[in-house]
């Protein structure tokens, strides 16, 4: 059996397209139809239900989840005899979702580019959602999430942060002389907020709806930048997390701490478990991990 007709017949699986397979890997459809028409001869089953739509038939089903099981096994071998023959060398595949920033993540990157200088770091930038399919893929070696916790079975992960929101004003603003701040007194303010797709959107929400009331959102955005523009502009306040907030120079800006308050982001570094981490993977996680001790 060859490994790579089981690939090709995994790529079909998941796209269940022969065209889509084709341009993912690369390869002609002719060819990638002979080789999963070569399997199912090997095999003595027919994998799909060559209808207007494709489908597994249960055979496929069954094959396809062993498939994946050999390929990582081979991948797994293939990256570790890498590792041995160059330790020093590699990449990381990192997800980041576009919350972080570099108030959270550029020391840590800087720490490890000066002890391993030939290692080529690869940042993504997607939500945690897409993160989290990215390390299960395969497609992303490690990946920064904030919504925790993620489900134990599938993932091993560190805790990195765990960071408390602060509201940032303009300094003209009749709140900007508070030296904290009770959420309950932001009922009439105008929010810029983090995306509906983000986790702190919910929490923000959340905690508002705690205190009696729903914000008054007049801005949506998934950049600290922008939000902070936007408060610079005075068309609202807006929550974020102390790290950013206090990193913010503009002396437009005054940052005020919540009071009776656990609204944070929680960030967590994430892999999945049971696949062959690189040496340079491994090395990440380690300094990741001592880097919280650091900075606690």
């Amino acid at each position: 059996m060859d490994i790579r007709h089981l690939e090709y017949f995994s790529e079909v699986a998941k796209q269940l397209s022969f065209t889509k397979a084709a341009s993912t890997l690369h390869v002609s459809q002719p060819s990638l139809s002979k080789a999963v028409k070569h399997l199912e001869a090997e095999l003595g089953v027919p994998l799909f239900y060559r209808s207007k739509q494709l489908e597994l038939t249960d055979a496929g089903k069954a094959v396809l989840i062993n498939a994946k099981n050999v390929l990582d096994a081979f991948n797994n071998l293939t990256s570790e005899l890498s590792d041995m023959m160059d330790l020093k060398k590699g990449e990381i595949r990192i997800g980041i979702p576009p919350i972080i920033g570099a108030a959270f993540f550029s020391k840590l990157i800087s720490e490890y580019k000066e002890l391993y200088p030939q290692v080529e770091i690869i940042l993504t930038e997607v939500g945690s959602k897409m993160i989290k399919q990215g390390v299960e893929d395969g497609s992303l070696d490690i990946g920064l999430i904030c919504n925790l916790p993620v489900q134990k079975n599938d993932f091993d992960m560190i805790r990195l942060i765990n960071d408390p929101l602060m509201l940032i004003v303009h300094r003209e603003h009749a709140l900007a002389t508070q030296k904290a701040i009770d959420l309950s007194k932001l009922e009439k303010e105008p929010f810029i907020l983090y995306r509906q797709d983000f986790t702190l959107h919910d929490r923000i929400v959340d905690g508002c709806s705690k205190k009696g009331f729903y914000p008054n959102v007049v801005c949506q955005s998934s950049q600290g930048d922008f939000m902070i523009e936007m408060v610079v502009a005075k068309l609202g306040v807006a929550l974020l997390p102390s790290k950013i907030a206090k990193s913010i120079t503009d002396p437009a800006i005054t940052t005020i701490p919540l009071k009776h308050s656990s609204i944070s982001l929680e960030l967590g570094l994430v892999w999945r478990k049971n696949k062959y981490l690189s040496f340079a993977v491994r090395e990440f996680i380690s300094m990741a991990d001592e880097f919280v001790l650091l900075n606690e």
